[in-house]
């Protein structure tokens, strides 16, 4: 093990601070203790990465850490979001006291914070900027392999650079290594035949080398921040508790044999539609709470829109103005009833103010249905969540599986915790210790009796 850090050690690079020194006391007064030392320690990396779970600040620390970069230098930051979050930010930083303007091009920027769309990128031109924040990181997955080189590329040579999302899976070893990548620590290839081993054919199976797991989280420990909760760094949980959750299945009963493989489910989704968007539109219209419709077909969503009343259908052919400003006016309490898919809305929204969500459609991708429930179950939400998963008994039930799906990412993430929060809360509360830095602006002057010619005479 002592053999193999020593090579570790001795083939890479360390990646020293590239960031600068603030008084943590010069930070927000809002922020929380955890959240001010997190802006510290990543202002002094200048390229970090923050993996915290969903309702721990992520908008304000990134707003924060933006907001001092402009002040150091002097120049602009860019902001990438997701649709519909941009405008949320920029109410976050309101809130703050900081002025953050939306952008459609490089011709809307305004001296200091500015944000736009992922989709909008090429629309901008990187190199202006002094620093970029990637919020909802973790999307670059989602993205084709195109969109997501163009974004490593755009920014190679920006000074500064901050990645935002929710902690990843810990066995998702690619969405590290682009986090790794886009912050310039480490291109992915080289991360994983440093440390990892390829299992079969299948290229998307990679394993940590048994001796290397250890150096490996130290590793990104020594550029990101992981963490579920503020008591995984040593602060209290005071406000961060969550209520409870409380997933269930609501199975129609339908004939036909019970679906084994993908392409069955798929089609028992399909011939079962009526049913299913029939009996959640029971549901909600039992309620006069606010509620949110998460489907996976054009036709769910039409179904269940004209027999819900009142209910607004995001759809991905709408435009984004109508995107937008859907979403927005359910976060505002406008709109009772939003009917759309974990592809559209899954990331980034604050919707704490809804309990109530049902499943009419499921992606076969754990992380949507993990995402969608986590725009309302969230550090924030003071009530029971309670989740519907709506199927047919030709699909079988569901609730258990994702149930089960979610137990496993947790006892994951904890592992994933364990092993970064001593590492990783020893970093954050070392810059509170380190030695202000001079920043000299005057020239000295040298007495003339101290000049090494009037010493030579």
């Amino acid at each position: 093990m002592r053999e193999y850090e020593s090579f570790i050690n001795n083939k890479r690079a360390e990646m020293k601070p590239s960031g600068f020194f603030v008084e943590r006391k010069s930070l927000h007064s809002s922020l929380f203790d955890f959240q001010k030392d997190i802006v510290h320690w990543a202002l002094r990396r200048g390229r970090a990465a923050i993996f915290a779970g969903t309702g721990l600040g992520k908008t304000r620390m990134q707003i924060e850490w933006a907001m001092n970069v402009h002040r150091k230098t002097g120049g602009d930051v860019l902001l990438l979001a997701p649709l519909a979050v941009a405008t949320q930010t920029i109410r976050e930083g309101e809130a703050l006291g900081y002025t953050i303007t939306m952008c459609r091009s490089q011709d809307d920027v305004q001296p200091g914070l500015n944000i736009t769309n992922y989709e909008m990128l090429h629309k901008f031109e990187p190199i202006f900027f002094d620093g970029v924040v990637l919020d909802e990181s973790s999307i670059l997955k989602s993205f084709t392999g195109k969109v997501r080189t163009e974004l490593i590329e755009a920014f190679a040579f920006t000074p500064y650079r901050l990645a935002c999302t929710a902690t990843p899976a810990p066995n998702d070893y690619m969405e590290l290594g682009n986090h790794a990548e886009f912050l310039g620590v480490m291109g992915r290839n080289e991360m994983l035949s440093m440390f990892f081993v390829h299992d079969g054919g299948d290229t998307s199976k990679w394993r940590l080398k048994g001796h290397a797991e250890d150096t490996f989280w130290k590793w990104v420990a020594s550029w990101g921040v992981v963490l579920e909760k503020p008591s995984d760094l040593g602060y209290s949980d005071d406000g961060y508790i969550l209520p409870p959750l409380t997933i269930t299945d609501h199975v129609i009963e339908v004939e036909g044999e019970l679906a084994q493989t993908l392409s069955q489910r798929q089609k028992a989704r399909r011939e079962t539609i009526e049913d299913r968007a029939a009996t959640c539109a029971e549901i909600v219209n039992a309620t006069d709470k606010p509620f949110l419709v998460w489907c996976d077909l054009n036709l769910e969503s039409e179904l269940l829109t004209a027999a819900i009343p009142g209910a607004v259908e995001v759809k991905g052919s709408d435009k984004p103005a109508h995107k937008e400003k859907a979403m927005l006016d359910f976060a505002a309490g406008k709109i009772r009833v939003l009917v759309t898919k974990p592809k559209i809305a899954g990331f980034g929204m604050n919707w704490q103010h809804c309990a109530d969500m049902a499943f009419v459609g499921l992606s076969d991708s754990f992380e949507q249905v993990f995402q969608a429930i986590r725009r309302c179950y969230r550090f924030g939400q003071t009530q029971p969540v309670n989740v519907t998963m709506i199927t047919s008994s030709r699909e079988g039930a569901t609730a258990e599986n994702i149930k089960r799906k979610e137990n496993d990412f947790r006892n994951m993430v904890s592992e994933m915790v364990k092993y970064t929060k001593e590492i990783t809360s020893e970093s954050i509360r070392a810059t509170e210790r380190e030695v202000t830095e001079y920043d000299a602006k005057i020239p000295i002057t040298i007495p003339t009796w101290l000049r090494s010619e009037q010493i030579a005479s």
